[in-house]
């Protein structure tokens, strides 16, 4: 279905070992030469051949072997460093094609399981059980057989190394040649370079004629991404798709055709609707193998991410992202374009939401669910009234793992395939803010997600304001004891027309004097709570503020909760109004579940937008006419386009104000 050239390595090493006079050197010469040299060194100096004049387009050394000119201690450090052997023997003679097995192939796969050290262990004892007799996967090192001088006997050996390769699945090819008449030679270090760039062993057991588990797993991740419209099958649409993906070139109608028919007639439910199912996808794989052309197979594996050992490459799961200090990072377009694509093509009932079924099939190409279904999705984002998780609360939940843990969105963008569909790297999927120290600098805030710090004492209510942002009717939630560690609840706010979202973290501190370490104090708004009802309650969040806010840059909303019961006088030298006038912060907010009001959460995305304009906002609020003035204003968005310098900054005030007063005056 294409070609491949591409591969990882930088370079290719073969080593070329055998009995005395078996023709190593001269295969070299003849190769280098393309003639075969009459006289003979006892061995041939290291030869580097240019990645130009190679198939595989990969820089490839070629080391010889004399135990005339060196040790054993030679020998094991040169095996160790190939990346491939090539095993010499003479097809004229018998005692050299006994000492594969007796000699040669034991002491490479000893010397293998030396350096592999511990390890060895480790990997003989894994679950996936992937060892073939005694030598663990880690140990194992690629292996070809060449049978030289071809020209001297009107036979062949190849029956006989076949039957070796049945109890060695290192060895990955065999092939007879002919230093003196150059037959073969060519081919015979293709096929070395070949066991490096597409080993046959990860992919393919010999004996059962069959795929390994892990390559299995791998295509069928492969598959479920290629399948767009989700119906098990890769349609024409889907392959051509798949084709162009790997191989950069479409899929021809005939020759498309004509892989339909050969699925049809070897594998009768391969094909299914005139489209390819799972097992006719896996039995492509599997014969493109048996007729030796594993490079198609790798070819489609490492665009999926793939190493040689069919693991997920670390640089395409994570690739290097630079955040400034200050900076935060967020989903961009292409980010939410995809993830909303994946959630409606898993949404098989198209109901708006997924199911727990539902949501576990969409991550069955990763390794496991990003987060706990039952549990975080339903307490950290918004759900419908079966608690499953909409299209609203999914983007949601991803937003808020792009800002506190990027490397894993990054990460599980890769297993569902951004890469892929977008030809790009998850680069595309994250968008890296610009430093706050711009933001304020500018006096607003380019950013559309906003982190809020909801601090308070134990039993002022700050987990049931952090969970009122989630749900509709927050009344629903009085009574309600939060048992769990979810801390952060995010939600989307509206500012100025513009979707913002704000993400809750319900900092948990027992006791007044216990320390907020710098992650916990640094947001972009801090909300102390305070219970109203609570005498001894208002004394911690001031002493939260003069500690750590008093002087920093940080907007800070006071918010009395429980404000439905009766309020009391705080035992603190100040009450809570005299305390947000004389630190310059508008006054208390009383918030309470039974209102089931929302303006709360608004002002503090506001707050978090225009991070220099609590001074402005705490005037505005001192002059009722202002007040009035701001109300009246029809049109809030033609104040932007007005002045520049000090009278924008004014404008932007009113603007600023308007919000806090629309959203309701209760709370001063």
């Amino acid at each position: 279905m294409g070609q491949h050239t591409a591969s990882q390595r930088k370079n290719v090493r073969i080593l070329l070992v055998g009995d005395a006079g078996v023709g190593k050197t001269s295969l070299i010469l003849s190769l280098v030469s393309e003639e075969y040299p009459e006289e003979v060194p006892p061995r041939a100096e290291e030869i580097t051949i240019p990645a130009n004049v190679t198939p595989e387009q990969v820089p490839t050394n070629i080391v010889d072997f004399s135990s005339v000119e060196q040790t054993d201690e030679a020998l094991s450090a040169e095996i160790n460093k190939a990346h491939v052997v090539c095993i010499v023997y003479a097809v004229d003679d018998d005692d050299s094609l006994d000492r594969i097995t007796s000699h040669w192939l034991p002491l490479v796969r000893a010397t293998c399981n030396a350096t592999a050290g511990s390890s060895a262990d480790d990997s003989a004892a894994s679950a996936d059980g992937d060892v073939v007799e005694g030598l663990p996967e880690a140990a194992r090192k690629p292996i070809v057989l060449v049978g030289n001088k071809i020209d001297l006997i009107e036979y062949s050996t190849i029956d006989s190394v076949l039957a070796i390769m049945e109890d060695y699945p290192e060895i990955e090819s065999c092939v007879e040649c002919s230093a003196k008449t150059l037959h073969n030679i060519s081919e015979m270090f293709y096929y070395a370079q070949k066991a490096v760039l597409h080993p046959t062993s990860p992919l393919y057991i010999m004996e059962e004629q069959d795929l390994t588990p892990a390559c299995k797993k791998s295509l069928k991740r492969i598959f479920q991404i290629c399948d767009i419209d989700g119906d098990n099958r890769l349609n024409d649409y889907e392959l051509n798709l798949f084709q162009r993906r790997c191989f950069n070139t479409p899929l021809q109608p005939q020759i498309l055709d004509e892989v339909k028919s050969v699925i049809q007639k070897n594998v009768p439910d391969g094909i299914a609707n005139d489209a390819v199912t799972l097992k006719g996808f896996l039995f492509l794989h599997c014969l493109f193998i048996q007729r030796g052309r594993n490079e198609t197979t790798w070819a489609v594996l490492r665009r999926f991410g793939y190493n040689d050992r069919l693991e997920m490459c670390q640089e395409y799961l994570r690739p290097p992202l630079k955040i400034p200090p200050g900076s935060s990072t967020e989903l961009s377009h292409r980010g939410q374009q995809f993830l909303i694509a994946v959630f409606e093509r898993y949404d098989r009932d198209c109901d708006g939401a997924l199911s727990p079924e539902e949501h576990k099939m969409l991550f069955s190409t990763c390794p496991s669910s990003p987060w706990s279904y039952s549990m975080d999705i339903r307490k950290s984002c918004p759900t419908n009234d079966a608690g499953w998780v909409t299209l609203h609360g999914w983007l949601c939940r991803w937003t808020l793992m792009t800002l506190i843990d990027v490397v894993k969105t990054m990460e599980y963008l890769a297993y569902l395939g951004f890469n892929v569909h977008e030809n790009d790297s998850q680069l595309a999927a994250i968008h890296v803010t610009r430093e706050r120290r711009i933001d304020l600098a500018k006096r607003q805030s380019s950013r559309s997600v906003y982190k809020c710090h909801v601090i308070g004492p134990k039993a002022s209510g700050k987990t049931g304001l952090c969970r009122g942002f989630l749900v509709e009717d927050m009344s629903k939630l009085i009574g309600k004891e939060f048992k769990t560690n979810i801390v952060h609840c995010i939600n989307a706010v509206q500012v100025y027309g513009q979707e913002k979202h704000l993400i809750l973290r319900d900092i948990d501190v027992r006791h007044a004097l216990d320390p907020l370490q710098p992650q916990e104090v640094n947001c972009d708004v801090a909300c102390l709570v305070y219970d109203a009802s609570n005498p001894r309650s208002f004394e911690y969040v001031a002493r939260i503020y003069i500690k750590y806010y008093a002087e920093s840059k940080i907007p800070v909303m006071i918010v009395g909760s429980k404000s439905d019961v009766d309020e009391r006088r705080q035992d603190y030298l100040m009450q809570p109004s005299e305390f947000c006038e004389k630190y310059k912060l508008l006054p208390p907010h009383l918030f309470s579940l039974k209102t089931n009001k929302k303006e709360l959460y608004t002002k503090l995305a506001t707050m978090a937008a225009f991070p220099r304009f609590q001074a402005a906002w705490i005037l505005f609020y001192k002059h009722s006419h202002l007040r009035q003035f701001a109300l009246m204003t029809e049109n809030p968005q033609m104040w932007w386009k007005a002045g520049l310098g000090v009278a924008a900054a004014t404008v932007l005030g009113f603007i600023v104000l308007r919000t806090f007063n629309a959203v309701g005056t209760h709370s001063r």
